[in-house]
């Protein structure tokens, strides 16, 4: 069997450039039952994010009295793959949890709300590659909506290297067949990396130019969740009765 072909003429097999991301879309507040909601999709990657709290921990021996807990919650739903997955958490997402959970607790004001907890849940609906990050985008985006206090939004996107050429925002078959995934989260105030898990083998020069490409695919991320936000908080404006 002729093996699967995934840049050709400078171009990949879903005819985007090397450079060049998916689709963005977002959707806010779709969930009424949660302090803020966001389902943000890229390509065909949707990802939605729900806010709750601050809240009380229970049991009490639980909370800190210096600042809030953080859980984070990421679960990929059965249908979200060509492959039915397995109901409930697996081995992955308690990772994914825990990986998200270490990005936010670097940007909220946790210590804004002691003797609290703050609770993000993130359900993958479609999964083709850069579920974290899709997953990250939503959540910075609803935590937002949710009026929780950040140093500023974060913004997430993936690079790698398929057929010996650097790419940004990989996407299906790229996941599987590429040479290397690099998940990338951002905080552009800061100019801070939060997240970096490379799997795959790179030069060190090669490590550098993709880091860059990274930053810039945050930074389109970065403006598009400004804009669908500020966009989102004036309709809600124009639309109130009290004005």
């Amino acid at each position: 069997m002729e093996k699967l072909k995934l840049i050709t003429n400078g171009k990949r097999i879903d005819n985007r450039r090397v450079d060049e991301l998916r689709k963005l879309n977002a959707e806010l507040n779709i969930s009424k039952n949660t302090k803020g909601s966001a389902m943000f999709t890229i390509g065909n990657t949707i990802a939605v994010a729900t806010v709750y709290g601050p809240m009380e921990v229970f049991p009490r021996f639980l909370e800190d009295n210096d600042k809030a807990i953080l859980e984070v919650n990421y679960n990929m739903l059965p249908f979200s793959t060509d492959e039915r997955n397995r109901p409930g958490f697996s081995r992955r997402s308690v990772e994914i949890s825990s990986v998200i959970k270490r990005v936010f607790e670097n940007v909220i004001f946790l210590e804004d709300f002691p003797k609290t907890k703050i609770i993000i849940n993130v359900d993958i609906l479609s999964a083709d590659a850069s579920t974290r990050c899709a997953a990250i985008n939503a959540s910075s985006m609803a935590l937002a909506l949710a009026g929780i206090p950040m140093k500023d939004l974060v913004a997430s996107c993936s690079v790698g290297k398929i057929e010996n050429t650097l790419v940004l925002d990989i996407a299906g078959k790229e996941d599987t067949e590429g040479e290397v995934d690099l998940p990338v989260a951002y905080l552009p105030l800061t100019d801070e990396i939060l997240l970096l898990q490379m799997d795959g083998i790179l030069k060190k020069e090669e490590f550098e130019k993709l880091l860059e490409l990274a930053k810039k695919g945050c930074m389109q991320i970065y403006e598009f969740q400004k804009k669908t936000l500020l966009d989102f908080k004036s309709n809600l404006r124009y639309n109130s009765p009290n004005l």
